[in-house]
């Protein structure tokens, strides 16, 4: 960690001191020097920060001093930057918090904006009565089981160990697959009475991509949101051929394709917002860590051997 001033709002501007901060996988991206959308270097990883706002710069109202917020990097002119104490960020940039929303469980909702969008975005004015999701204990697709179970799908989710399954089924999925022990094509049609699922979303790519694919119904889609585990194999067009009497669909899905979409984003993230202050999403239980362990955190990240969302305390 590196010690520096404590920033000062610019005109415009408003500083938020952090009370929580979100870990997640574009970090490490950030942190590797291969992220997409990789910030000027020196960069700082940290795509979201909850906190309060203690001072603002020229032009801004004083009257908002005081409030609970959200910092998303997605609102800011580059990602990264939240690992951080305070950011001084635009007076427009944060999302208010009702006291409804704890500062640890705010820090979801950009995961529950990703899960809206998977579900929502990827496959327009098709409701999705079942969907298969990998990797079913992190912390996007513990968003994404909430909201697909809101929606009325049933979830059928992926796993790696026995204690990933007990997480995602106290999530709420409908059903869980432990992936080292069962084959994800054979236990989903045994599930479905032989039908497949009607959405498969997956950011693991390797073999389980093609699984994935294996397990669908009758003019089905997967999503693939990341390949951490690698690109697909076998190659993945001669498999969709060899599967071309479903007419399956694959899409390659980023949340940057909203980048220069403000007005969905924020509307977005608003509706979520008034569903977690209503009760009606819940943040998963996270990982607290205090934010000098950060390396500690990025280990466990690395490692996958997380639940849930890793928080850094300041």
């Amino acid at each position: 960690m590196t010690e520096a001033p404590m920033p000062q709002p610019a005109a415009g501007e408003v500083r938020v001191v952090a009370r929580a901060i979100g870990v997640g996988r574009p970090d490490v991206l950030i942190r590797n020097g291969t992220y997409k959308w990789m910030p000027p270097l020196p960069a700082t990883p940290g795509g979201e920060l909850a906190g309060v706002i203690d001072a603002v710069g020229p032009g801004v109202e004083s009257a908002l001093a005081g409030r609970r917020v959200l910092v998303s990097a997605r609102e800011l002119a580059q990602r990264g930057g939240c690992y951080a104490e305070a950011v001084c960020v635009p007076a427009d940039a944060p999302f208010e918090l009702p006291e409804a929303i704890s500062f640890d469980d705010a820090l979801s909702l950009p995961n529950f904006l990703m899960a809206d969008a998977l579900l929502n975005r990827c496959n327009p004015g098709v409701a999705a009565r079942r969907v298969l999701l990998t990797g079913a204990a992190g912390g996007v697709a513990s968003a994404v089981i909430q909201l697909a179970r809101l929606q009325g799908s049933e979830v059928i989710g992926v796993v790696s160990s026995p204690e990933k399954a007990a997480f995602a089924a106290a999530n709420g999925a409908t059903h869980v697959i432990d992936r080292q022990r069962e084959s994800i094509p054979e236990r989903v049609m045994a599930l479905t009475g032989g039908e497949g699922v009607d959405l498969a979303l997956d950011h693991i790519g390797a073999g389980v991509l093609v699984d994935c694919l294996h397990a669908l119904a009758h003019f089905g889609m997967v999503v693939s949101y990341n390949i951490v585990g690698g690109p697909p194999q076998p190659e993945i067009f001669g498999e969709l051929r060899k599967l071309v009497g479903r007419s399956l669909a694959l899409r390659c899905f980023s949340i940057h394709s909203f980048d220069h979409d403000r007005a969905t984003r924020r509307a977005a993230t608003e509706r979520l917002i008034g569903l977690m202050a209503e009760g009606r999403i819940a943040a998963p239980a996270a990982t607290r860590m205090p934010l000098d362990a950060v390396q500690e955190a990025h280990r466990v990240l690395d490692a996958g051997a997380t639940m849930g969302k890793i928080i850094l305390i300041p």
